[in-house]
Order: structure tokens, then sequence, then C-alpha cells
């Protein structure tokens, strides 16, 4: 009994099928594509570790004159005598006001947007534009924190204090905490809610108990890798009252010192690195240094809670 005409054209496209799943075919534009890519990604690579080589190699008279002095040191206008201590302070005490304002803000505003919030044309002029403030320059949060609260509500913050410079970089991480939060809850399954007031469980039983525990790992790494990107920001910071140069910290309560001067790691590396010297040069190549390996502690924070908390799931 013969083949039909229909059935071997049938059998033909399948073999077309399975010999382009194997790879059988040999494109040339999709070989130079790929190319293209594998150079691209060679060249970034070269040139980060280009810049790392640099930096590290740069920074190794510094670590090996000062020790440990270099981590316990204030800032001095001797380079034997400088270190980072007031830096690394002020930075915490930064992120300390970061995680405690942009970190429940912007989870609380995801939850809304995202279970509570009806889709009508208000709430999606608010993503919009919570979409648009994440791009936004942070040289413009720097004006913004400088009018409010600096100027505005100097009474309140100091004026140039650790707690204007906190809410300023509060305010520019929030909305990038908005959309990964969102991102993450809207990813929960819709047949999770389902199940879960199938039982007779409410509203925010279900956020509570199934939503928020399944979106905890997309959370967390969102909210921990914009903690890092305010870690690295020294614009904003400059511009409400970072200082750039040496100054002593006077003893009080701890209101009075947030509401006293400060500095930041990234200010303090932009101040050494336009001094002159090959000493404040290896100064700037370990100030960043340093810096570089609290941000990578800080993903590696993210990685390890995500992993934590997909694991359970």
């Amino acid at each position: 009994m013969g083949t039909t005409p229909t059935a071997a054209r049938s059998s033909g496209a399948s073999e077309a099928v399975a010999k382009a799943l194997r790879g059988r075919r040999f494109d040339v534009r999709e070989l130079v594509f790929e190319g293209v890519l594998l150079l691209t990604l060679l060249i970034s690579l070269g040139v980060l570790i280009t810049l790392l080589v640099d930096v590290i190699r740069t920074s190794l008279p510094a670590f090996s004159s000062h020790g440990s002095a270099f981590f316990s040191q204030s800032l001095s206008g001797s380079a034997e005598n400088a270190g980072i201590r007031q830096g690394l302070i002020g930075s915490m005490l930064l992120m300390l006001i970061v995680v405690v304002l942009a970190f429940p803000l912007g989870v609380g505003a995801a939850v809304y947007l995202e279970e509570y919030a009806r889709a009508n044309w208000f709430t999606r002029l608010l993503v919009a534009n919570v979409r648009n403030l994440a791009g936004v320059p942070s040289i413009v949060y720097g004006l913004l924190g400088l009018a409010i609260f600096v100027l505005f509500a100097g009474s309140f913050t100091g004026g140039l204090s650790v707690i204007s410079g906190g809410l300023t970089l509060a305010i520019l991480v929030l909305p990038i905490v908005i959309i990964t939060s969102s991102e993450a809850v809207r990813a929960v399954p819709a047949s999770l809610r389902e199940a879960a007031y199938g039982v007779g469980a409410t509203k925010w039983e279900v956020i509570r108990s199934h939503v928020l525990p399944y979106a905890a790992p997309g959370i967390l790494t969102g909210t921990i890798l914009s903690l890092a990107r305010a870690l690295g920001e020294t614009a904003p910071l400059i511009l409400v009252g970072a200082i750039t140069g040496f100054f002593f910290v006077s003893s009080g309560s701890p209101i009075e010192q947030l509401r006293g001067p400060y500095t930041a790691l990234p200010t303090i590396i932009f101040n050494w690195a336009r001094l002159p010297g090959d000493d404040f040069k290896a100064l700037t190549a370990a100030a960043i240094v340093v810096l570089m390996v609290l941000i990578l502690l800080v993903n590696g924070l993210a990685i390890y809670l995500r992993n934590r908390y997909e694991r359970k799931w």
C-alpha cells in the first residue's frame, strides 16, 4: 500500500523540524550573532577584571601600611593618619534608616497595589509614575532631599544631618522596592489564593499566610539589592550634607548624633580621589575595595535568603 502525498509532505516536515531541533541546520547569520554576543561578553569581563586588578593592586600599599588601623582611625588631613571609621559608621546609620523606612513602606505599597487597589485609570497612573520615578537620576533626589528635609523640615531633621541623608536615600530606593515587590506578589499563582479562599480564609489571612511567604524570595532579593544601590550613592549625600573633609564628632545622645554632621564611604572615596599624591590614591583604592566587599556581602545575603525561602516552597 503506497504512501499518500499528504502523508509524504507531513513526514518531510517532521524530518525538517527534527533536523532543526538537533541543530543540523547551519545558519551563518545566527553564528555571527552568537559570536558578537560572546565577544561583547568577553570585552565586558575583560574591562571589569582589568579595573578590579588595578584597584586591588593600588590599594595594597594602604592596607599594608595602615593594617587594621585603616578601619579604626577617623578622617584626617594626613594620609598616614586617615581611616574610614567615620564613613563606616555613617554608612551603617544611613542604611539603618533606609531599612526602617523604605522597606515596610515599599512592601506595603506593593501589596496594596496588587491585592487591594481596583484596576482603574488612577491605579494605572500611579503605577506608571512609580516606574518613572525608578529611572530618575539620583541627583534629582538629592535636590528633593535638600529642599524638603534640609530646608523645609530642618527643625526636625537637624538640617545637614544623618536623618536628612537617610530619608533622601529611602525615597531614592522606594520606587525600586515597590516595583520588585509588586512583581514578586504578582507572580504568586492565583490557584494558591483560590485554595485559601476555598477553606474560608479572609483576604488578610490569604495575604499574610500564603501570598507574602510565597513572594518572600523575590521581595527580599529586590529590597536587599536596592539597599546595595543606596550603599553606593554619592551625589544625593553631598547635596544633603555629607561632609567631604575631616570633622570631629561631638559626644551626645543618639538623637543628637543623628541630627549632627556625618559622612559615608562613597563620600570619602569622592573626597580622597580629588587629593594629590600617591598616598591618597592608595587610600582611595582601599576604600573602593571595602565598599565593593560590602556590596558583595549584601548581594550574597540576598542570594542566601532567596534560596532559603525558595526551598520552603
